[in-house]
Formats: C-alpha cells, structure tokens, sequence
C-alpha cells in the first residue's frame, strides 16, 4: 500500500515538472515571436521610407528646385499642382553689373529685364508698372562662404553720370521665383552712356548667431561702374 502510494507521488511530480517545463517553453516561443515580429516591422517601416519615390515632380515641368517641387504638391493625390504668377513663368535674362566684399558678405549687383512687381505694407498691396523702366536693378547679399542669402538689410542705391544724380531709391526687400531673395526696384535712365551705381549697405536689423557678431555693425558703401545702351 505504502509501496503503491509512493510511485503515485512520484508520477504526479513527474506531470507536474512536465507541465512547468512546457509552459516555459511555451512562454519562451511567445516572446521570441513578438520580438521577431516588432524587428521586422521595424525593418519593413524604414525599408518602405528608404525607398518612397518623394518627388511628385519627375515628368512636371516648370519648376526649378527642390522647394518649387514641393510647394504646390497635392499630397492627396499624389498629382503636381504648380501655382504660377500670370504672365510670369519663365526666367529672365541676367546681367551682371558687379560684386564686392563687405567683412565676408557677398555683394552682387546685377541688371535684368524690367517687370512689374506687388509690393505688401500690412494688408494693402500696390503693384508697380515697369512703364518707361530701363532695368530691374537685384542687389543680392549672400554669406561668402556658404552663399546663404542675408535678410534684414537695408540696400539705398544711386546712379549719377557725370556727378548728376539720375537715380536715387531704396531697393525693396523682394522673392522671386528664378532670381531668389533679393533687393531690388525698376530703374529709369536718361539714355545711353557710362553711370556710377553707389550701393549703401545698412546692417541687417536681426538677431544673430555668433559667427556674425562683430561684423556689419556700421553702413557701409560700394561702388560700380555701369555702362547702359538701350535696346533699339
């Protein structure tokens, strides 16, 4: 009796230990699988981003970098949607006039066809005509070493020819789609001949970082010569 009741305790203990061990490996295999499928979730996310064709743009034409591209983008759709300026969507010959240094800030002077622009002051916008205008004259200020255009300048530009002034205005802070940020305003001249083009560089009104401190603090002026023919 005794005998018979000792290999029953001895069979129950057997299951027992079977059963705990099964269940941990049951436990095991569990968790190896939820690990196996988050890294391969994982995987695929990344993998799927790391091969997404972004650009929308590939057979549209129109656009000429990787902000225009975007700009108009319907998202939705997945179609390209350009908003282009009436009248405006082509570039305009450029003429350089000049450049010079300024305590490491390019500045470039050049001369392009004339045509009218909006000029915003709050909630009210007028447009000015390039009506008799001999040039739109772009002043760019640009960083020397990364090309990096400067804002928040103030650019006064005056043409004389002979010691007569015949050109005396500020140049609007302006965007342009192919000539980018710039300075710039329509430019009469009396006629054919060799002016004087003086540029007065104000400091740019802004905080800064470091690596401009001390620099650009005083206006500063530059000067270029420019020849001027009419187009007959």
């Amino acid at each position: 009796m005794r005998a018979g009741t000792l290999r029953l305790a001895r069979r129950l203990a057997l299951a027992l230990a079977t059963l705990a061990l099964l269940s941990g490996c049951a436990a095991a295999n569990k968790e190896e699988a939820a690990s196996t499928s988050m890294t391969s979730t994982s995987a695929m996310s990344s993998g799927d981003m790391a091969g997404m064709h972004m650009n929308a743009n590939s057979g549209a034409t129109g656009s000429s970098g990787a902000s225009g591209s975007t700009a108009g983008m319907d998202m939705n759709g997945g179609t390209m949607k350009v908003a282009t300026a009436a009248g405006v969507i082509k570039p305009i010959p450029i003429q350089p006039i000049g450049t010079a240094n300024w305590e490491g800030m390019k500045i470039a002077a050049q001369a392009t066809t004339p045509v009218p622009f909006v000029v915003y002051n709050g909630t009210s916008a007028r447009t000015v005509a390039p009506a008799g205008a001999s040039f739109h004259l772009m002043v760019m200020l640009s960083d020397e070493q990364t090309n990096v255009p400067i804002p928040y300048a103030t650019v006064w530009a005056t043409i004389s020819k002979e010691g007569k002034v015949v050109y005396d205005e500020r140049q609007w802070p302006m965007i342009a789609r192919y000539m980018g940020p710039h300075y710039g305003n329509d430019v009469t001249l009396p006629g054919a001949g060799t002016y004087q083009l003086s540029l007065l560089i104000s400091p740019p009104a802004s905080a800064r970082h470091m690596e401009y401190s001390g620099v650009w603090t005083k206006p500063h002026r530059v000067g270029f010569t420019l020849p001027w023919k009419p187009v007959s």
